[in-house]
């Protein structure tokens, strides 16, 4: 039996969570915000629009590398915290494939990004695809989902590269499609350096 994602997704928004005085969210050991997504959508938008034409693709891989880093790190909160372990931990039988799948799930629960894994060969290739994210109402041009855009590889890595915290940067994600540049879903392509 693989994680069933709906079953995590249930589960999960079952629970409370609600970050305390210092945006710790006890439950699952990690820190967050509580800011609106157009917050986020704006900074990114007026970073990009800040620098000359030929410094964008720098500033946007800022962006891709600041969310990776974050999702490395809390993503290992998540999936090392007593409540991971007690909603999806169950239904792990294919362990790193699930435990990634589960990982997906939570990140559909908090209401980050509606995404799931369509295509993955084990340590090597994973293709994501979101029908909601809210980088897609970003207002820019182009591709941007930074955050969903490293958020992939950190989970990729946390699944399939050497023990936290030594396995940052041993793969790439690129995004090949996106609701913003008019496709009807986001893609995110996760492979070997």
């Amino acid at each position: 039996m693989t994680v069933l994602r709906d079953t995590v997704v249930k589960n999960l928004a079952e629970i409370e969570v609600k970050g305390d005085q210092d945006g710790l969210i006890p439950a699952f050991n990690v820190l967050v915000n509580n800011l609106p997504t157009a917050f986020w959508n704006n900074f990114a938008e007026r970073m990009v629009a800040a620098v000359p034409a030929d410094q964008r693709a720098a500033v946007v891989e800022g962006l891709v590398l600041s969310a990776y880093e974050c999702g490395y790190h809390t993503g290992y909160g998540i999936i090392t915290s007593d409540e991971f372990k007690s909603v999806v931990e169950p239904m792990v039988t294919e362990g790193a494939k699930d435990v990634l799948r589960g990982a997906f799930a939570v990140f559909t629960a908090w209401g980050w990004a509606k995404s799931g894994i369509v295509q993955l060969k084990e340590g090597e290739r994973m293709v994501i695809r979101a029908v909601d994210y809210y980088e897609s109402d970003s207002g820019g041009e182009g591709l941007r989902a930074y955050m969903i855009n490293g958020i992939s590889k950190a989970f990729f890595e946390l699944a399939y590269a050497s023990p936290y915290p030594d396995g940052m940067n041993t793969f790439n994600c690129k995004q090949t499609k996106g609701i913003e540049n008019g496709d009807s879903f986001g893609e995110f392509v996760v492979e070997k350096k």
